[in-house]
């Protein structure tokens, strides 16, 4: 059971992400310091070290709160699926993860820029570490529903570049999945291709060409639906 203490700690440690993010959001990441947040917030920069040790652990934190964030709103959008449609569950996923990052680029840019530092590989699983596994983990999930119920075509493991097939074997030991690794291959594909595009599109490197990415993102996913045994379907006019 949670003290006075431990509540008013966590109401602190909650205003200065938030305070963290509305610094991001407006004035970009170089901005986001100690100093700043503190100014802020009315305390001390030396006042912040109570709640993290330095300005990288700071970063993480709101890392971890909006990966948080990114998957709680891909989940809601999985539920929104009709029951047992599949392949509509994977579009409305794809879609609600592009509709975010555009919401929220400079959030965008934080979680899928430059790794934020703050963790060396002996230290244990931090938050921020957690929330993005977290995220990573909805993508993986829904490519095992989709095997275990209407299992698509792959290539065989002799078939894979002998190179790559040693790294897709170490990547299905690490994330613990009984996948072929002419699945995991097709997951790399499919993510590849989406927060590529995502991130042409969010960082303006789209912009040469289409005033619009949106026709060329369902473009993209009416050609990957097909290569994982999916129906694919235009958005509502609304969406």
């Amino acid at each position: 059971m949670q003290t006075r203490r431990d509540r008013l700690r966590a109401a602190t440690v909650r205003e200065i992400s938030e305070t963290a993010r509305r610094i991001l959001v407006a004035e970009g990441p170089e901005a986001v310091t100690l100093r700043a947040i503190a100014r802020e917030m009315g305390m001390t920069a030396p006042a912040l070290y109570r709640y993290f040790g330095s300005h990288g652990e700071l970063l993480r934190h709101l890392v971890g709160d909006l990966f948080t964030e990114l998957t709680d709103d891909l989940h809601a959008a999985a539920k929104e699926a009709e029951p047992g449609d599949l392949g509509g569950k994977f579009l409305a996923v794809a879609r609600r993860f592009r509709r975010w990052a555009l919401a929220n680029p400079r959030e965008y840019g934080l979680l899928f820029g430059s790794p934020v530092r703050g963790r060396h590989e002996h230290e244990e699983v931090d938050f921020a570490e957690e929330s993005a596994r977290r995220f990573g983990w909805t993508f993986m999930a829904l490519f095992l529903e989709l095997w275990n119920k209407q299992p698509f075509p792959v290539v065989s493991d002799e078939e894979i570049d002998p190179a790559l097939r040693s790294q897709l074997a170490r990547y299905r030991e690490e994330v613990g999945v009984d996948l072929p690794l002419g699945v995991i291959r097709q997951f790399l594909k499919c993510w590849v291709r989406l927060q590529g595009g995502v991130s042409l599109d969010v960082f303006g490197h789209l912009e040469f060409a289409l005033d619009d990415a949106e026709p060329m993102f369902e473009l993209m996913l009416s050609e990957i639906a097909p290569e994982v045994g999916l129906t694919y379907t235009p958005p509502p006019r609304d969406a």
